[in-house]
C-alpha cells in the first residue's frame, strides 16, 4: 500500500514522474508529463535507474562501470531537462537511483508523497511496448499510483491537445 499523497495539503503540488532510459519512447513520456505538469501547475520528476546487476559480474572494474553509468544517467537527465526548460519553462527534479527499475520507482513513489502520476510511453517495436509497460500489463510491477501510458506515435501537437 502506498503512503498517503500530500498534493492537497498546503505547500504541496502534484508531481508527474517520467522514467528516463535509453529507449526512444521515453522522450514521448517526458513530453506528455512535462506538458501535464505545466497545464496543471504541477511539477515534473525525471528518474534514471542505473541497473546495479550490471556491475556485479565484473568485480575488478565495478567502480569504473558505476562511474560511467552515472555519467550516462547525468547526461541523459540533463538533455531531457534542458528540453523541458526550453519548451515549457519548468524546472524538473532530477533523480538517479541504482537498482531495478520497478523497485526504484516503487521506492521513490513511497518516499516522495507528492508523486501522484507515473507516465510511461509504449514503444512501437514488434518486440512489445517496452519492459516497464509490459510489467504493468503482466501485473508484475503494479504501481501504487495511477499510470498513464503514452503511445509512441503521438506527435507534439497531439500531446499538446491531450495534456
Amino acid at each position: 500500500m502506498v503512503s498517503k499523497r500530500l498534493i492537497r495539503e498546503a505547500g504541496h503540488r502534484r508531481k508527474f514522474l517520467a522514467i528516463i532510459d535509453e529507449t526512444p519512447e521515453c522522450e514521448r513520456a517526458v513530453a506528455y508529463a512535462s506538458r501535464r505538469a505545466m497545464s496543471t501547475n504541477g511539477a515534473l520528476v525525471l528518474l534514471f535507474v542505473v541497473e546495479s546487476a550490471d556491475f556485479q559480474s565484473f568485480l575488478g572494474v565495478e567502480a569504473i562501470m558505476r562511474e560511467e553509468a552515472t555519467a550516462t544517467a547525468n547526461a541523459a537527465l540533463d538533455a531531457h531537462a534542458a528540453e523541458v526548460r526550453r519548451k515549457h519553462g519548468i524546472e524538473p527534479e532530477l533523480v538517479i537511483r541504482e537498482g531495478t527499475p520497478a523497485g526504484e520507482i516503487h521506492k521513490l513513489i513511497e518516499e516522495d508523497q507528492d508523486i501522484a502520476i507515473l507516465v510511461l510511453a509504449a514503444g512501437a517495436a514488434k518486440e512489445g511496448p517496452g519492459p516497464l509497460v509490459a510489467s504493468i500489463a503482466g501485473k508484475g510491477a503494479a504501481f501504487p499510483i495511477p499510470v498513464t501510458v503514452v503511445p509512441y506515435n503521438l506527435t507534439d501537437e497531439d500531446i499538446e491537445s491531450l495534456a
